[in-house]
């Protein structure tokens, strides 16, 4: 169904679902120059209800990998400090949307829009890193002293936001493209932000393997307790480029012709 009646806005109100393909990529204490060169494949389902032809609330699914090398950075510092990470993500948000044009599924004239989004997040991540050929999880070794019980959460809260732009490609179906960034609740997505702990500490609790991730500097060694080893005045945050198709199910009223 079409609505060809120029200028008439068409009444839409209804549920699309959709699949989504692109990459994620993060930004934090260990990727400070807002390097691009680790980024990794990401896809997302999604549901998105159209309240009218202007609002929409879309409830997304989202899976992909995060990674970070300081041997990437042109930082002094940050070669010397020699930390990585890589890390899976899975979050699940709920955006408002506000089209900046009337879109209308199926309208001769309003069929694209861009648009914004913004709304809560929940993401799971569990940074790793490598040592001699094995990746072992970083929450896991205290790098930054903490005690045992006191380990950061895996699963955070986060705030999405983006914009994005849509078109139709049939009265049915559409194609979406869309930037999202997401400010999460916690700065150890990369298992950095303090000052480095005394080595012997962190031994003393965990063992001769989590001493070993606390400074991975080459000699002569850099962390020297108290010295800083991130920066947590900043959370860190992560970045999706998406293309999605999707589907929809509601229906159309086109404006009756005016005798």
């Amino acid at each position: 169904m079409v609505c060809f009646q120029a200028g008439a806005l068409a009444q839409m109100r209804g549920w699309e679902v959709g699949a989504w393909g692109g990459a994620s990529n993060y930004f934090g204490d260990l990727n400070t120059n807002f390097r691009i060169n680790r980024a990794h494949l990401a896809g997302a389902l999604s549901a998105r209800f159209n309240f009218n032809d202007r609002l929409a609330l879309k409830f997304g699914f989202h899976a992909g990998q995060l990674s970070a090398y300081d041997s990437d950075s042109d930082n002094t510092f940050e070669q010397r400090r020699n930390l990585h990470f890589k890390s899976p993500m899975y979050d699940g948000a709920m955006t408002f949307e506000f089209n900046f044009l009337p879109y209308v599924h199926g309208h001769r004239e309003l069929f694209y829009t861009p648009y914004v989004f913004a709304g809560p997040a929940v993401f799971y991540y569990n940074p790793r890193a490598e040592l001699d050929g094995t990746w072992y999880d970083l929450v896991d070794m205290g790098t930054e002293g903490q005690f045992r019980g006191e380990e950061y959460s895996t699963t955070q809260g986060a705030f999405a936001y983006g914009i994005g732009f849509k078109t139709d490609l049939s009265y049915r179906w559409s194609i979406n493209v869309e930037l999202c960034a997401r400010k999460v609740f916690t700065d150890y997505l990369d298992d950095v932000s303090g000052v480095y702990p005394d080595v012997r500490d962190v031994e003393a609790q965990r063992g001769e393997l989590a001493s070993m991730f606390v400074d991975r500097s080459e000699e002569p060694k850099i962390g020297e307790p108290g010295r800083q080893r991130g920066n947590g005045k900043n959370n860190d945050t992560y970045v999706t480029l998406m293309v999605g198709i999707h589907y929809y199910f509601g229906s159309i009223r086109c404006p009756a012709l005016v005798r």
